[in-house]
């Protein structure tokens, strides 16, 4: 893993992009402080939308929030 302060970062950022494109991970400092990383993506799923909502519908059956989502809003109002 490489450290890079953010001005350095700014100016060399199409050179970072490729270092990450080629798997290495880069924390961008600000005043010697790590405050984000740039890192390679995983694989993206190519499965279709209307499978991943499918999938989450079938996950959410048999669970609650124990009270309805209007009533948790009113709570976080006060």
């Amino acid at each position: 893993m490489s450290y890079i302060s953010a001005y350095e970062a700014k100016t060399r950022f199409a050179e970072l992009i490729r270092r990450v494109r080629r798997g290495e991970r880069i924390t961008i400092t600000h005043h010697g402080v790590p405050v984000a990383e740039m890192v390679p993506i995983g694989p993206q799923s190519t499965a279709p939308i209307s499978e991943t909502i499918a999938e989450i519908k079938a996950m959410r059956r048999g669970r609650s929030l124990g009270c309805a989502v209007k009533d948790l809003i009113e709570e976080g109002r006060q």
